[in-house]
């Protein structure tokens, strides 16, 4: 008899051999219905799998984030099935569940496949469902696998196979279908109730540009029609929102090949937003302590040798940049932290400096592939809204208390009201690929679970996600239409402040090393604003939009009231324009709508002898008639509160 631990903490006694499946069944056959999975031992597992041994057991359904991700690597074979059956001789390569779907790389020779060759991929996927067949495990010895995939003639396989050890290998099957995997899978393609197949993109095999680019088939799929139909109708909202179809009907920013691909041109409307997003920032660091400086955009090749940032990012850096002076190499600077480093580095520092916390809006460069850059959220140049805290080790926990605070401000402030905190601790049992004391560690990890549970957050902890050179906590944000957006990085590193010698005097008059932490409340400007103009569709709240106001005379009559209107809102730091345009009234005001001005100040006959305006908010319509002052009140009052989206 072996005992399984539930969730509950229950333990139940069952023989050998005894799978999650039937462990399910016991408890109650409507949630054997349900289970999709099962995690064993932290390791998610078939249902039919047999558990031999003693273990922990959580049995796994739809609404669990691993029980998707099984249904979804599911329906990736499901769909190389269908694919197989539509595109005979296609070669398969990777095939995983993504955060919302999966896809998978495939090859079809010198065929081409269209956006209506999907409809025909997902009906066959939804006849091979209903076939009811098994996900069958089967464990297969190396040579055996290179024979079967030598026999199909399928190249990517066997290079996979090729990185694999004899007695680690397994097959998957399911109907007339076998892959190389190692799972795990729901038990059978009858769950798979719904399908779409959302895009095709190009993707390179092994995400090496050197190498031949596939075609990469996106699909997601649901245990019911009715979720499909709510998912449907999300996307449709998303491609409403898409940051780049708005960042060019709102002239925020542009792209040119002749700049170079990833490289975003802020126009002026864009340039107002982020540098109304870089002053409410700086305005808060300055208010808790920090200090600005300033670094250059490029930097001696010695230097990322010595933070490590050239081992890690020299294949993705751009080529260096080679002086007159022989063997003299400086890079574009692919993160800020190095150059803060030295700056510490430079004055002696005591005890009593620290903490010393310093912030840059520093722009970075890190050559993406071409196929991976995406609008304004995967680029080659963007700026970090970095700062670099240099502290005590018993200032840790401080430190990172104020950290998290300037965080949920700015989430607070920009309406990001839907957010957890995921807390990367190190492995439990491995502890070799982390460098640092353990005394330092635990500090810093204990310094991490109480500023977190001081604050309120809503944590998961994920044991074996620490950095190698400290814990972090990560922020995740939804926005408002239920998408997951990694935000607000703060992260504990003993790691460069051993590579750069950094050092304080301590009470004793002798020499200690400072721990460091990185934080990124926005990440990248760009990425974030992406994010934001999706978030709130392109309405800005109105101390953000770029024009808070546009005046729109009824006729030529009045455009120089209107003129004199715009100059007195503009005396009072409100951001505003007229309409000059010999338009009618009606097709102005749409326009305005359109462009998301959040007020329209109509000003006619009646408007102009009354010294008055006629004011309407976007999307909201008719305010009713102001007086200029009024109205200069009304919009001041809402910027001052930092009202977010309506």
């Amino acid at each position: 008899m072996i005992n399984i631990t539930l969730p509950d903490g229950a333990v139940k006694q069952y023989e050998a051999g005894v799978s999650a499946l039937d462990v399910a069944v016991s408890i109650s056959e409507g949630l054997a219905r349900k289970v999709l999975a099962a995690k064993v031992n932290d390791e998610v597992w078939d249902l039919s799998r047999p558990i031999n041994n003693d273990a922990s057991l959580k049995l796994l359904t739809w609404n669990d984030v691993e029980g998707k991700a099984t249904f979804w690597h599911s329906s990736a074979h499901l769909m190389a099935e269908a694919l197989e059956a539509v595109y005979p001789g296609v070669k398969l390569g990777i095939g995983p569940a993504i955060e919302k779907g999966f896809y998978y790389d495939i090859d079809l020779g010198d065929r081409q496949i269209t956006e209506e060759d999907l409809r025909k991929i997902e009906v066959k996927m939804a006849e091979l469902a209903k076939t009811n067949s098994k996900y069958e495990r089967k464990d297969v010895s190396k040579e055996d696998a290179v024979k079967y995939f030598t026999e199909k003639g399928d190249e990517y396989k066997l290079e996979l196979i090729e990185g694999l050890k004899d007695g680690e290998i397994t097959f998957y099957s399911q109907g007339g279908f076998t892959d190389l995997c190692r799972g795990p899978h729901i038990p059978s393609t009858s769950f798979i109730k719904a399908v779409k197949l959302t895009s095709i993109a190009g993707a390179y095999w092994r995400g090496d540009e050197k190498r031949k680019m596939l075609t990469r088939i996106y699909g997601v799929t649901f245990p019911n029609q009715k979720e499909l139909d709510e998912y449907v109708l999300l996307l449709e909202e998303a491609k409403k929102r898409d940051h780049r179809k708005l960042g060019k009907e709102l002239e925020l920013f542009t792209f040119s090949e002749k700049v170079g691909l990833g490289l975003p041109l802020w126009l002026p409307k864009g340039a107002m937003l982020r540098e109304r997003l870089q002053q409410f920032l700086q305005k808060a660091q300055l208010e808790t302590g920090y200090l600005p400086v300033i670094t250059p955009h490029i930097g001696h090749k010695n230097l990322y040798i010595t933070s490590g940032h050239y081992e890690k990012y020299g294949k993705d850096s751009f080529q260096p940049i080679k002086t007159p002076q022989e063997g003299e190499e400086f890079f574009l600077k692919p993160m800020n932290c190095p150059h803060h480093c030295e700056i510490y580095k430079a004055i002696p520092r005591s005890y009593k400096d620290l903490p010393l916390r310093l912030a840059e809006f520093g722009t970075v460069y890190r050559y993406e592939q071409h196929g991976e850059l995406h609008g304004l959220t995967r680029v080659r140049g963007f700026t970090q809204d970095d700062a670099h805290l240099f502290c005590r080790p018993d200032q840790v926990k401080d430190e990172f208390k104020k950290v998290i605070d300037l965080v949920l401000y700015v989430f607070k402030s920009l309406s990001f009201e839907n957010y957890t905190a995921q807390i990367s601790l190190r492995d439990k049992d491995d502890r070799s690929k982390y460098i640092g004391t353990d005394e330092n560690w635990e500090i810093a990890e204990q310094a991490i679970i109480e500023a977190s549970a001081e604050k309120g957050l809503s944590t998961v902890i994920e044991y074996g996600e620490a950095a190698f050179y400290g814990p972090k906590l990560d922020f995740m944000v939804k926005d408002a239409i239920g998408r997951k957006w990694q935000l607000g990085t703060i992260q504990v590193d003993y790691n460069l402040p051993e590579r750069f010698e950094l050092t304080y005097v301590g009470e004793d008059n002798g020499k200690h090393r400072p721990v460091m932490i990185h934080r990124a409340p926005f990440g990248s400007m760009e990425r974030f604003i992406a994010l934001l103009i999706e978030h709130c569709a392109g309405k800005f709240p109105l101390w953000l939009a770029p024009t808070q106001a546009t005046v729109l005379p009824i006729s030529d009559k009045y455009i120089e009231y209107a003129k004199r209107v715009e100059q007195l809102l503009k005396a009072k730091d409100i951001r505003a324009t007229v309409d000059d345009r010999n338009e009618k009234i009606g097709k102005k005001i749409r326009e305005a709508e359109m462009n998301k001005v959040p007020y329209m100040l109509v000003v006619g006959e009646k408007e102009m002898q009354d010294e008055k305006v006629s004011l309407r908010k976007q999307a909201k319509g008719d305010i009713g008639m102001k007086s200029v002052n009024e109205t200069i009140e009304l919009l001041n009052e809402e910027i001052e509160s930092k009202r977010a989206f309506e």
